[in-house]
């Protein structure tokens, strides 16, 4: 079985990185999804202490922005992020093909968040209207097998609560999703049930991270859940989110990333 996590950082400060370097090198996955991750210690860090555990790590230059990484300590065939370079923000995504029967192409991706101005409205739908080009000119043969995963900043039209201020091209990215075969992988197990993963002031939720898996893994989808103990903790605001795959892959020898370096 494949299990792969995502969990949006928070851009998180060093203190921060340690918690959760901390809560991560306990987690039985194999594959982990970053998101919001920064140019800051925090994030260097972290990502330090997975590669000097033996892990493959896919981090794509930031240029100060906030991004996304892949942390695998399944076999990486491929460091195969330059197919998501017409994304108008090219550190928010990465991609990578998995060592496994079948193999995996996963792709981690961190969607801009907005406010009311048109500055950043403008952005995140060329965001999203790249991002949604990149994964349609994937080759057939990866797209099938692909794992796509993060935060998306955006929810769903039948979501509840019915946030008010979502505009038709967000919703548009889930749409075009579904459009395109991939399966919602935790709407798939669960049918019906409203799950948060990011809670407002107000204490209204919303479900920012989701999992798609493209229609040769869709089949393949063992289990997905929400694990809140990050948002309890105060490691990050985010739920993370974690999903298995019946698929085989084929491991590093990594040690814990916790216990293995004193560098820092």
């Amino acid at each position: 079985m494949l299990s792969v996590l995502t969990v949006n950082l928070g851009a998180a400060a060093r203190p921060r990185a340690e918690a959760m370097l901390d809560w991560l090198s306990a987690r039985p996955e194999q594959v982990l999804l970053l998101t919001e991750t920064s140019a800051g210690p925090g994030t260097a860090y972290l990502l330090e202490r997975f590669r000097e555990a033996g892990h493959m790590v896919i981090k794509t230059p930031d240029e100060g922005e906030r991004g996304a990484a892949i942390v695998s300590c399944v076999k990486v065939l491929e460091d195969s992020s330059a197919m998501l370079t017409g994304i108008t923000v090219p550190g928010r995504g990465a991609a990578c093909l998995l060592d496994c029967d079948p193999q995996v192409f996963v792709v981690a991706v961190y969607v801009p968040s907005r406010d009311r101005s048109q500055s950043k409205t403008t952005r995140k739908q060329q965001f999203i209207t790249s991002f949604q080009r990149a994964l349609a000119s994937l080759p057939e043969g990866l797209a099938t097998n692909a794992l796509v995963g993060g935060d998306y900043n955006v929810i769903g039209r039948d979501h509840e609560p019915r946030h008010r201020g979502f505009l038709p091209f967000e919703y548009g990215l889930l749409d075009e999703l579904e459009t395109g075969g991939y399966v919602d992988t935790y709407a798939h197990l669960h049918p019906g049930e409203q799950a948060h993963s990011w809670v407002g002031r107000t204490g209204d939720g919303y479900r920012y991270d989701y999992f798609h898996a493209g229609p040769a893994l869709a089949g393949r989808i063992a289990d997905c859940e929400y694990l809140h103990e990050t948002r309890q903790r105060k490691i990050t605001d985010h739920a993370a989110l974690t999903v298995t795959l019946d698929v085989v892959p084929n491991l590093l020898p990594t040690a814990d990333p916790a216990t293995s370096s004193t560098l820092f």
